[in-house]
């Protein structure tokens, strides 16, 4: 039987060790001093009918002048800041929860959506973006002609048929 010596922090380095190797991968494009700040990105729906593809992003206390929204590459871009005012300099803040600092949110639109025609609404804190389905993607009834007459429904993204 072989003896060995007993070290009683070798598991606690062990540990030790992969905790620091889950962290350094937890910072990869990650910027500590804007997470410090209360950097935020504002929660975002995104649903679709059958003649457009919507967005809403929630920015609650936020004015209009605070962000901008771009379409470009086929990328739709949200961005700005939402800035904390400390309203009075007696105010003593015992909790802050609510976060404040820049954000970007980015979406890659589908080759389905086109940016013309696009419409965005700002209202009660929500920011509502229509974007357009191509013509050439939506549905169309095709008339069939013969025997016993019938409308089929095409759909003409995946080219089933619907009587």
């Amino acid at each position: 039987m072989k003896l060995t010596k007993y070290e009683p922090f070798r598991e606690l380095r062990g540990l030790h060790d992969e905790m620091n190797q889950l962290f350094s991968g937890f910072g990869k494009g990650f910027d500590a001093n804007e997470f410090a700040r209360g950097a935020w990105a504002p929660s975002v729906d995104i649903f679709e009918d059958q003649e457009k593809l919507i967005v809403e992003a929630e920015l609650p206390g936020m004015n209009r002048e605070d962000f901008e929204l771009s379409v470009e590459n086929n990328v739709l871009t949200l961005k700005g800041e939402r800035k904390f005012e400390k309203k009075d300099e007696r105010d003593n803040y015992h909790r802050v929860e609510r976060q404040y600092g820049s954000f970007v949110r980015q979406f890659t639109l589908p080759q389905t959506i086109t940016a013309e025609g696009a419409t965005a609404d700002f209202e009660n804190g929500v920011l509502r973006v229509s974007l357009p389905k191509r013509e050439e993607t939506k549905a169309r009834k095709i008339e069939i002609t013969g025997g016993g007459a019938k409308t089929i429904e095409a759909d003409t993204k995946s080219g089933a048929a619907k009587a």
